[in-house]
């Protein structure tokens, strides 16, 4: 039975995007962990942040990845998903793992462009101070990031390059 496949990568790289397009292409099942975990808890992430507080979701979508182990899908987890517990190592133990890489401004310009209230820790934050904490953040989350079996430059790779680089990785 074939492995999962997770996409990892900071808040606006296109995670849910390309998986997307890479299930459709693998004629596999997409399922993006968020929106699993909004359709179970009836309510936003931001909402669930305020309620509740980062640890308590942080949890909730450990547990909600695991249970993700026998699933032969596309997933696109969130943002802070492999850095919290021991959850790049189990992505890594049970699945193949790809990178959607981006340099901070680019990852900059793409939330600047998007609804930043569906982003709880992005509250608050534009221009300048949007752009220090996208750089600070992604320099602490690089290290499980570059855990990633497979890490591409999203901008600059085609889906058929990214199907290459999982049909070499994937038996």
């Amino acid at each position: 039975m074939a492995k999962p496949i997770f996409l990892i990568g900071f808040m606006g790289s296109g995670k849910s995007t390309w998986g997307k397009k890479i299930a459709q292409a693998l004629d596999l099942p997409f399922l993006d962990l968020d929106q699993e975990i909004v359709k179970h808890i009836g309510m936003t992430i931001p909402e669930y942040f305020q309620k509740f507080g980062e640890e308590k979701f942080r949890a909730l979508e450990s547990d909600f990845l695991k249970r993700q182990a026998e699933t032969d899908a596309i997933i696109s987890t969130g943002g802070g998903t492999p850095c919290y517990y021991d959850n790049m190592q189990w992505i890594k133990d049970n699945g193949l793992s790809l990178y959607l890489y981006h340099t901070p401004k680019s990852l900059w310009s793409r939330l600047s462009q998007s609804d930043i209230k569906k982003r709880p820790v992005l509250q608050g934050l534009s221009g300048e101070k949007l752009h220090d904490f996208i750089t600070t953040k992604l320099q602490e989350r690089e290290p499980f990031y570059e855990q990633a079996d497979i890490k591409f430059e999203q901008i600059h790779t085609s889906l058929e390059d990214i199907l290459q680089l999982i049909a070499q990785h994937r038996p």
